[in-house]
């Protein structure tokens, strides 16, 4: 068994596409009369839903970056920037595919909405970067380090500033990685920053993994730190403010969810990484193997890709409760169940998008 594989990773990434399963399952298709802010249940649900997508793009970073500097050590890094490369750039491919209403333009109905960008492209554009900065950084993972921490952190400190940013002077492709104005779901910044702050923790694993006691002192420092973003960040923040009369700390503050939702990731991985022993070759880790699969098949049932017949085309907006709650428990089994003993492994994925990319190299 290998002693520098960090096997939590996959029970973190199982974690995250199962809560991804559930929470588009039941905000597609429960009723929004139920959607009640004042509700206990409710509220709670919305909370660890939320930390879903900033858990996805962390691990992506901290995944990404620990196996270029594991191959980096071996002499081996240029095939795994080709590699990383070939993949950020499938993602994003993926995620358009997902998005193309085949059956519409067969019946000569065409709109821009294809063109939004959602959690794949967003991550296969990341990846890229990530590559860009580690070229940059002469690939030495202490200046990537001190990079990736700057980045996230400026990615995160100057949100209320580009947010509202417009983009109509770029094209509609290039436009909707940085603004949401045409219905993208998510947008490179700020969540290029928690695919920072992901490989600055990669680094930080790289350096001193194989030394005793780390893991319980990185689970310590995982829970401590997470708990002082959430508490005290926008209290830092402003304190910094009057230190230093610089209003974007301020704003930062007044406008804190990213470094609470950081917060938030780091408490989870403190728990996985904490129970890292109980977790390997577990099934939770072997559905963290799986999520590109989980992830496309999901997106096919519940949003109809390439027909445009889904659950949503159904039952849009319409389940009770309880309606909802043993739908997304029997959602999650069967999307699960496909990936295991139909599709088997993403490799289904990867092999299928590589016989395009081949045809139409040819």
């Amino acid at each position: 068994m290998n002693p520098n594989r960090l096997y939590f990773i996959d029970a973190v990434r199982a974690f995250a596409i199962l809560m991804m399963l559930q929470g588009h399952f039941i905000s597609t298709l429960l009723d929004p009369i139920y959607k009640d802010n004042t509700n206990t249940i409710y509220n709670v649900w919305s909370y660890f839903r939320g930390i879903t997508a900033p858990v996805f793009f962390t691990i992506s970073g901290l995944v990404f970056i620990y196996l270029i500097l594991k191959a980096k050590a071996k002499g081996c890094d240029k095939a795994r920037i080709k590699k990383g490369s070939e993949r950020g750039l499938m993602l994003i491919a993926i995620g358009y595919l997902l998005r193309i209403p085949f059956l519409g333009w067969l019946y000569g109905s065409f709109s821009t909405y294809f063109l939004i960008i959602d959690v794949l492209q967003c991550i296969g554009l990341s990846l890229i970067l990530l590559i860009g900065f580690y070229i940059l950084s002469l690939k030495k993972h202490k200046i990537l380090s001190i990079v990736l921490l700057v980045i996230g952190t400026l990615c995160f400190l100057y949100e209320p500033i580009y947010k509202d940013l417009n983009f109509n002077w770029l094209p509609e492709l290039l436009a909707n990685y940085l603004t949401e104005a045409n219905g993208s779901i998510f947008t490179i910044l700020p969540w290029f920053g928690f695919v920072a702050f992901g490989g600055f923790l990669a680094t930080v694993f790289f350096r001193h993994v194989h030394k005793e006691r780390f893991r319980l002192i990185t689970s310590i420092l995982f829970f401590s730190i997470g708990y002082l973003l959430i508490t005290c960040s926008s209290w830092a923040l402003m304190k910094l403010y009057y230190i230093t009369d610089v209003e974007i700390f301020k704003a930062s503050a007044y406008y804190n969810y990213l470094f609470t939702r950081f917060g938030n990731v780091l408490l989870l991985f403190g728990v996985f990484y904490s129970l890292e022993n109980f977790l390997k070759q577990s099934i939770i880790s072997k559905i963290g193997e799986k999520t590109l699969s989980i992830y496309f098949i999901h997106f096919v049932i519940i949003f109809g890709s390439f027909t445009g017949i889904g659950l949503k085309h159904f039952f849009y907006q319409n389940l009770t409760p309880i309606e909802a709650i043993i739908g997304a428990i029997l959602f999650v089994v069967v999307v699960c169940f496909i990936s295991f003993y139909y599709v088997k492994t993403n490799a289904f994925i990867y092999k299928q998008i590589r016989k395009v990319y081949f045809k139409l190299k040819r």
